[in-house]
């Protein structure tokens, strides 16, 4: 349903550390990045994707109004586990540590953690260990 979603950041550079350092624990990297230059002086931002396809993307600007939740799909267990790792590393707020979420379905296995921005950012595995 959803071809790609933003958010603006308040630092972008020091969000773009945080994601650059989660993002590969999902087998997630940057596909594009456009610079202010190429946006008339104003926009700075970079996309997060697989397979070439930029589905995630920060940009400078002032940090969105109130937070949002943005639940990252999982290979495996231990990716959610590597993600959650990296956020905490690099900075993240814990919301939630890796392991089964049973009150949304048996197999719901996610990490929760808060970004730079105060944005609540979810790994998530709905498959069977």
């Amino acid at each position: 349903m959803l071809d790609h979603l933003g958010l603006s950041v308040a630092d972008f550079g020091r969000s773009r550390l945080f994601y650059d350092a989660v993002m590969p624990a999902l087998g997630a990297s940057i596909v594009m990045a456009v610079t202010a230059a190429e946006t008339g002086g104003t926009y700075e931002g970079v996309g997060y994707g697989r397979d070439g396809k930029a589905s995630f993307w920060i940009g400078n600007g002032a940090r969105s109004k109130g937070s949002m939740h943005v639940a990252f799909s999982a290979p495996d267990r231990a990716a959610v586990d590597a993600f959650y790792a990296a956020a905490m590393e690099h900075g993240a707020t814990d919301n939630g540590p890796p392991g089964l979420r049973p009150e949304y379905h048996p197999n719901y296995y996610a990490a929760f953690v808060l970004d730079p921005d105060g944005h609540n950012i979810e790994a998530v595995c709905h498959l069977p260990a």
